[in-house]
């Protein structure tokens, strides 16, 4: 398994993520990740809310963390699909998001991706299914 620093330099490639949006890699294993994010006012909506494409991203980037987190492998786990279902409003302070695997497939997995408040509140809960695919 590949250790955290490595599994940060290769992520580092997700400019939007890590540069743009500002996420940090927390924890990294097959199957299981977990990413924070300190939101300002870039991450905000009109009415002074998390935007929703900021839960997004949290979920996409924490399943693509639990899912190709061997930068060495010979296959690459891109989103099929996402839903999300936002169960109550952030109120400020950090956010992290968690990803863990349900199903793992030959060609497709499914994950339950969850983001939490500085409370531990859970504010949203996404479900990814991803496809398994050659890296090329």
């Amino acid at each position: 398994m590949a250790k955290l620093e490595e599994v940060r330099k290769f992520f580092e490639g997700d400019k939007y993520a890590t540069e743009v949006t500002g996420i940090v890699i927390e924890k990294a294993e097959k199957g299981h990740s977990m990413v924070s994010l300190e939101p300002d006012g870039k991450h905000l909506n009109a009415v002074g809310g998390l935007m929703g494409a900021v839960y997004y991203t949290l979920a996409d980037f924490a399943f693509a963390v639990a899912e190709n987190c061997e930068p060495a492998s010979d296959m690459i786990t891109v989103t099929q699909t996402a839903q999300i279902n936002f169960l109550r409003p952030w109120s400020g302070g950090r956010v992290t998001c968690t990803a863990d695997i349900i199903k793992d497939g030959r060609a497709i997995c499914l994950y339950e991706v969850k983001v939490f408040d500085k409370e531990n509140k859970e504010l949203a809960l996404i479900i990814v299914n991803g496809f398994k695919t050659a890296r090329k």
